[in-house]
């Protein structure tokens, strides 16, 4: 099928019309868009002989599905995609250790999981697709990624080159988008995302939008502690990060989400943040969350800030 098959109610000519400016912008051949091309297009042709995303390495192919020459090519093209924020992957053997402990993520979310067979899926900042492979185990119809950052766009597409996964896509498209899918998914993932937006309000709208009637929604966000309904609101940066608007208590997101629409409303995790679950590796040698966090007091950001919990949320429109 067609990607434009599984939205009767969407805005098709104005989605058409956005990806087809997407298309000619990614291949202009500027070197922000070179870097990642051309790289790619040297290992476009292996295919992995067997994948497993039931466990918590992501597997795509094996070290004996290609020639050791191969091997050390597609390893110094991964190595150019460097820094990888999600993970871990193992790709033809070649293990890539992310920033991010994804699997703890999807570990607290699976027992909250909905039912994704045959369903249609968004995953909001979807970057290089980590928990987009870990939903395919369950055979949805269709996984569709929200990805605006080329960097993580050619990631996934670079995997799913190898992986072959034809029900799982990723567009350069952002959570704005959302208003030309109304009533367009089953299940909406946005993860990492909420304090990044400068109206969340807005941001829960869009999500709400684009769910079908009973769809459900899986939200995870940075938080910070108290019982109270605030939200912080940092004068420049919080934990070194100068994109981050709001970041609410629990209580205050879930006042959010019901008045943005959503019932059923559930805070089903939550936890503190550590320098196990984000941190430096070989994959990603820039700073990371024990630079974000006072030295003499781990429970304060380097601004003073409190430091960020992450909590979990399910809801349904």
């Amino acid at each position: 099928m067609q990607l434009f098959d599984f939205f009767p109610q969407a805005k098709l000519d104005r989605i058409a019309e956005l990806l087809d400016q997407k298309k000619r912008w990614i291949n202009q051949d500027k070197k922000g868009f070179l870097r990642y091309r051309t790289p790619m297009e040297k290992v476009a042709h292996l295919r992995s002989s067997l994948n497993d995303f039931s466990g918590e390495v992501v597997r795509i192919g094996q070290d004996s599905d290609i020639r050791p020459e191969e091997q050390q090519c597609v390893y110094e093209v991964l190595k150019g995609f460097m820094p990888w924020r999600k993970g871990p992957f193992s790709v033809f053997g070649i293990e890539i250790d992310a920033e991010w402990r994804s699997e703890r993520k999807w570990n607290r979310i699976l027992p909250n999981l909905p039912d994704l067979s045959g369903k249609i899926i968004a995953d909001i900042g979807s970057n290089n697709g980590y928990y987009m492979f870990r939903m395919q185990p369950q055979q949805p119809a269709l996984v569709l990624g929200f990805e605006p950052y080329v960097h993580h766009y050619f990631a996934f597409n670079l995997l799913n080159t190898f992986a072959g996964c034809e029900n799982l896509r990723t567009e350069l498209l952002g959570i704005e988008h959302l208003p030309l899918f109304p009533d367009s998914f089953d299940v909406i993932f946005c993860m990492g995302i909420l304090y990044h937006r400068p109206s969340p309000i807005a941001a829960l709208q869009e999500l709400h939008t684009a769910l079908k009637p009973d769809g459900c929604l899986i939200i995870e966000s940075q938080a910070i502690p108290g019982e109270e309904p605030v939200a912080l609101f940092p004068e420049q940066t919080y934990a070194k990060v100068p994109g981050t608007w709001f970041v609410p208590t629990s209580s205050c997101l879930s006042n959010w989400l019901k008045r943005a629409g959503f019932s059923q409303v559930e805070c089903f995790q939550s936890h503190a943040m550590s320098r196990e679950e984000q941190r430096r590796t070989d994959w990603m040698e820039f700073e990371s969350y024990e630079d974000f966090i006072d030295k003499d007091d781990p429970t304060r950001t380097i601004e003073g800030y409190p430091a960020p919990l992450r909590v979990f949320f399910k809801a349904s429109k």
